[in-house]
C-alpha cells in the first residue's frame, strides 16, 4: 500500500512538472492506467493504441501503460485523471454516473437484448451521444471509446433454471442498490460485497453465489467453489476509456484525430480480443467441471420488470430508442 502511494505521489508529481515545460521541448509521454493484469484484453489495446501513436507521431507521442492498478484504485485513477497526472484510463460507468446521469441506463438488467445487440447501440448513434455528454461535462474527461467487459450470468453451487431457484440463495451483487434490487426481482437474496471478498464467501457458505462474465469467474478461482453457471446475461454493461481534458487540449487538432482514429481502432481490438478471452476461459470452466445451463430468460426478464420502472422512469425515451435498435 505504501509503496503504491508513492507511485501515486511521483506520477502527480512528473506530471505538474511536466506540464511547466513548453510543449515543443518535449517528448509527450501519455501515462495510462487500468486495474485490470498485464495482457487483459483492455490493457493490450490501449498498449497498442499508444504504440499506432508513437509511429503516426514519429516518437513525439510515446504511452506507457500502468496495469493491475498500481496507479491505485479505479476511483483514484479517475481523480488523477482529472486533474492530468493520468492522461489515458479505462474506467467503469458508474463513477461517471453523478455527472452524466445517462450513463446509468446501461445499468439496467436486459437493457440490452443480448451483447451483440449492446454493440450496436454503443457503436451507433446513442453511444456517440453519449461519449460526447462525457466528454461536455464537468468531468474533465474525453470520452474515447468503449471496451466490453461481457454478460455477467449467475454461478451458484446448486442449478438454476428459473427465478423459482434462486428462492432463499443469497446472491454477491455489485455495491449498487440497483444491482441488488436486480437480484431480488429475479427470485435470489442480493448481497451487496466487494469483489476481493467473493471467494472467501463462497468458500464458508456466507453466500451461495455470485454473477459475472466466465474470464472473471476463472481468474478469480471462484469457479472451484461452485457447480454451475446459468446463462441469464440479465446485465450486460460497457466500460469506457477516457483521456484527461487537461491533456487533450495541449494536443494539436490533428494529433487529436489521431487519438480518435486511433481509439476506434482500439475499441474493435479489444472486443476482438474479449471475444476470444471469454471462448477461452469458457472451456477452460467446462474443463474444470463447471456445467453451463442454457436457460430461457424471458422469466427472469419479466421478473425484473419493476426494477427497470423504477431506476429507469428518468431514462424512457432512450431506453425506447435503445430497445428500437435492431
Amino acid at each position: 500500500m505504501q509503496n503504491r502511494r508513492h507511485l501515486i505521489q511521483a506520477t502527480l508529481c512528473a506530471a505538474f512538472a511536466c506540464a511547466a515545460i513548453p510543449a515543443a521541448a518535449q517528448t509527450v509521454t501519455l501515462k495510462a492506467a487500468d486495474v485490470h493484469p498485464a495482457g487483459y484484453p483492455n490493457v493490450v489495446a490501449i498498449e497498442n493504441l499508444g504504440k499506432k501513436l508513437e509511429t503516426a507521431t514519429k516518437g513525439k507521442i510515446k504511452l506507457q501503460m500502468f496495469p493491475g492498478g498500481v496507479l491505485g484504485s479505479e476511483k483514484e485513477v479517475v481523480e488523477q485523471t482529472q486533474v492530468g497526472a493520468i492522461q489515458i484510463a479505462r474506467i467503469s460507468l458508474g463513477v461517471l454516473g453523478p455527472v452524466v446521469p445517462d450513463v446509468n441506463v446501461f445499468n439496467m438488467p436486459f437493457v440490452f437484448r443480448d451483447e451483440a445487440h449492446m454493440r450496436k447501440v454503443i457503436d451507433g448513434p446513442i453511444g456517440e451521444e453519449i461519449l460526447t455528454k462525457i466528454t461536455n461535462s464537468p468531468a474533465r474527461l474525453v470520452a474515447l471509446g468503449y471496451m466490453d467487459s461481457g454478460s455477467r450470468s449467475l454461478y451458484t453451487k446448486k442449478p438454476v433454471r428459473k427465478p423459482e431457484d434462486l428462492k432463499g440463495q443469497k446472491i454477491r451483487m455489485m455495491g449498487n442498490p440497483l444491482f441488488v434490487d436486480t437480484m431480488n426481482a429475479m427470485g435470489g437474496n442480493g448481497i451487496s460485497m466487494g469483489h476481493t471478498e467473493v471467494f472467501g464467501a463462497l468458500q464458508t457458505g456466507v453466500i451461495d453465489g455470485a454473477e459475472n462474465n466466465p474470464p472473471t469467474l476463472y481468474t478469480s478461482n471462484q469457479y472451484t467453489t461452485v457447480k454451475y453457471y446459468t446463462q441469464t446475461n440479465h446485465l450486460i454493461i460497457p466500460e469506457i476509456f477516457v483521456m484527461s481534458k487537461v491533456t487533450w487540449d495541449k494536443l494539436s487538432k490533428d494529433e487529436q484525430a489521431l487519438v480518435k482514429k486511433f481509439s476506434r481502432e482500439a475499441q474493435m481490438e479489444q472486443r476482438g480480443l474479449w471475444d476470444k478471452s471469454v471462448a477461452e476461459y469458457t472451456q477452460k470452466l467446462k474443463a474444470a467441471g463447471i456445467e453451463f445451463i442454457n436457460t430461457d430468460t424471458k422469466p427472469f426478464y419479466d421478473a425484473t420488470a419493476p426494477v427497470r420502472a423504477k431506476y429507469g422512469a428518468q431514462f424512457a425515451d432512450l431506453m425506447k430508442r435503445i430497445a428500437d435498435v435492431k
